[in-house]
């Protein structure tokens, strides 16, 4: 496996995670804070991946 399959992989699966949360979200919420919440949590997910694999 090269490093871009590997990449588009992982691209889309923080994508239909993101997806996913949003999707099952508590319907109380405000939309821009469950957007900004996913999208600190995808970002997170995605440097710990990083850090991990030393980029």
């Amino acid at each position: 496996m090269n490093k871009k399959n590997f990449l588009i992989g992982m691209g889309m699966g923080l994508t239909v995670g993101g997806v996913i949360a949003m999707a099952t979200r508590p319907k109380k919420r405000c939309m821009k804070s469950a957007v900004g919440k996913t999208l600190k949590t995808m970002g997170e997910v995605a440097d710990s991946i990083s850090d991990s694999l030393g980029w």
